[in-house]
């Protein structure tokens, strides 16, 4: 990384998040908010049983489609539940949190509980480090102009025009997801915690949807509920996270700037209402996610003019876009990253 970067910022403010925490905490921003969240579960629940009530009473009719695009929206709000879950804004307990998140994440949407969080831990602790955050090493895209010099195999071929294949790429999201959780289930490094029951949970999913699918429609019409609904799954979920780092400046070797710098540079907001929160599950407030990921997701709003005017008083840039604005800046990015492999094909 340069010099003059702004992540290359003074190393020696290491204080300054904590005047931001007490800030926070003396508005009573990181109370829990049990009411929120029964309301928040209860109505998603209902809804997702609902969904697949209406599945089984309408048969094998190709307006199950439509079902299958609600209920991708639904199991992205299931995610996005686990999610909170996974960051204690829920539980303030170990226990009940990992319970409830298994159940929503394995049962619910077949993905593993445990492999997702012990990644996105990972990236909380050092978001946009090239070498250090599991969501911005080289896989199929690469997500920096180094990592695109020394691609290979189908990153390469892929690279040059990433952009033009960001959002095609996203619909095959939903099967990664499930992919990804039973291969943590057979990998040593990181362990698993409570592998026979992540195992149990995830293949309970997939035989009751499997089962689900068959038993109601025939063979082509399941191939195509699935294909849709995994699609839109993946597609609605990339999109909620794609805002929130992509083409903000990235972190490689020993770069460490202290945590406000590190939280607040590489993460990007996305402006909107209360229909953007819903939408976005209040991730589009990812900087103040980022500073206090236990903050109940209802106080996200709520705690942004408090750090945007902290930061503002520091000279430390906060960043936020309109929506649109923010996939704009993000396939502006994976397009100019992507150059050294269009020169090298050229």
């Amino acid at each position: 990384m340069t010099t003059d970067s702004p992540l290359a910022a003074d190393r020696t403010a290491g204080s300054d998040f904590a005047g931001l925490s007490r800030l926070i905490t003396s508005a009573g921003l990181l109370e829990q908010r049990p009411g929120y969240y029964l309301a928040r579960i209860g109505g998603v629940g209902l809804l997702y049983a609902g969904v697949w009530a209406a599945f089984a009473v309408l048969g094998n009719s190709w307006w199950q489609l439509l079902t299958a695009g609600v209920l991708a929206v639904l199991f992205a709000q299931v995610a996005l539940v686990a999610h909170d879950l996974a960051h204690r804004q829920v539980f303030r307990l170990r226990r009940p949190s990992e319970t409830a998140g298994r159940i929503a994440g394995n049962l619910c949407i077949g993905m593993s509980y445990g492999w997702w969080q012990d990644k996105h831990t990972r990236h909380h602790a050092n978001p946009n480090h090239e070498d250090l955050d599991p969501d911005v090493l080289p896989d199929i895209l690469v997500w920096s102009s180094d990592q695109a010099r020394v691609a290979r195999g189908l990153p390469r071929w892929i690279g040059a025009r990433q952009a033009y294949w960001f959002f095609p790429l996203l619909t095959l999201e939903g099967m990664n997801l499930h992919v990804a959780g039973f291969r943590a289930l057979f990998r040593r490094r990181p362990p698993l915690k409570h592998r026979r029951l992540e195992a149990s949970l995830l293949c309970f999913h997939v035989v009751g949807y499997a089962a689900a699918l068959l038993l109601v429609l025939s063979p082509v019409k399941a191939l195509v509920f699935l294909a849709v609904h995994q699609g839109l799954f993946g597609l609605y979920m990339g999109c909620t996270f794609a805002p929130n780092h992509k083409g903000m400046p990235t972190l490689t070797g020993d770069d460490r700037p202290d945590f406000l710098r590190r939280q607040v540079l590489t993460s990007r907001n996305v402006r909107g209402g209360r229909l953007v929160d819903l939408a976005l599950g209040g991730l589009n407030h990812q900087i103040e996610h980022h500073l206090f990921p236990s903050m109940p997701t209802p106080h996200l709003r709520r705690a942004r003019p408090i750090v945007k005017a902290y930061c503002d008083e520091r000279g430390v840039t906060y960043t936020e876009t309109g929506l649109v604005a923010s996939y704009v800046q993000a396939l502006r990015h994976l397009h100019r990253v992507g150059a050294p492999l269009r020169r090298a094909t050229a």
